[in-house]
């Protein structure tokens, strides 16, 4: 592959030369970012003209935008379904099952107990039962996308998704907060 010899119409996998699926190989996926950002970085083109240097910039910020996307299984997901046609509909649609919602408001309220006493022994536990329901959850993503096709039911697990990792990083900065 040259220089500029990609297509940047390309969608994400395309890009990187991988299929489109939610299982990536990470480790493959960053091996190609590396290769492909070699040839496009501005620095390597610093000499060149100035289309050249504008071209090299584009790609660069089109690789990173794309490696962004597909390296963290959220915004992977979010990308996929949007490629098969199916919009998570973030912004506009917040409907969850009552069961995950009521657990989510149990959660909070001790992550917001544990935080106002600052027992980090509590944050680390809540976050641990969060880690531990969020991996259980990516595991069953990956197959409602790769295997079981199944989009509209991988279309709301996003949304949920997107509700726990926000309770995670809250976690996160209440721990940092703890060890301030």
């Amino acid at each position: 592959m040259t220089t500029f010899d990609l297509n940047f119409a390309a969608d994400h996998f395309a890009l990187f030369g991988i299929a489109p699926t939610q299982g990536i190989d990470a480790a493959d996926l960053e091996s190609r970012f590396r290769d492909i950002q070699a040839q496009v970085h501005p620095d390597k083109h610093a000499d060149g003209t100035d289309s050249a240097q504008r071209l090299s910039m584009q790609w660069a910020t089109r690789v990173n935008e794309a490696y962004q996307t597909l390296k963290s299984p959220l915004p992977r997901a979010r990308y996929l379904l949007h490629l098969r046609g199916h919009d998570a509909q973030i912004e506009s649609n917040t409907a969850m099952p009552m069961e995950f919602l009521m657990a989510q408001m149990e959660l909070r309220e001790a992550v917001a107990e544990a935080k106002v006493g600052a027992d980090e022994t509590a944050l680390d536990q809540l976050r641990d039962q969060l880690l531990a329901e969020i991996k259980s959850e990516y595991v069953r993503l990956q197959r409602l996308i790769d295997t079981d096709k199944d989009y509209p039911a991988a279309t709301a697990l996003v949304r949920q998704l997107m509700f726990q990792e926000k309770l995670r990083q809250e976690i996160d900065d209440a721990l940092d907060a703890v060890f301030s």
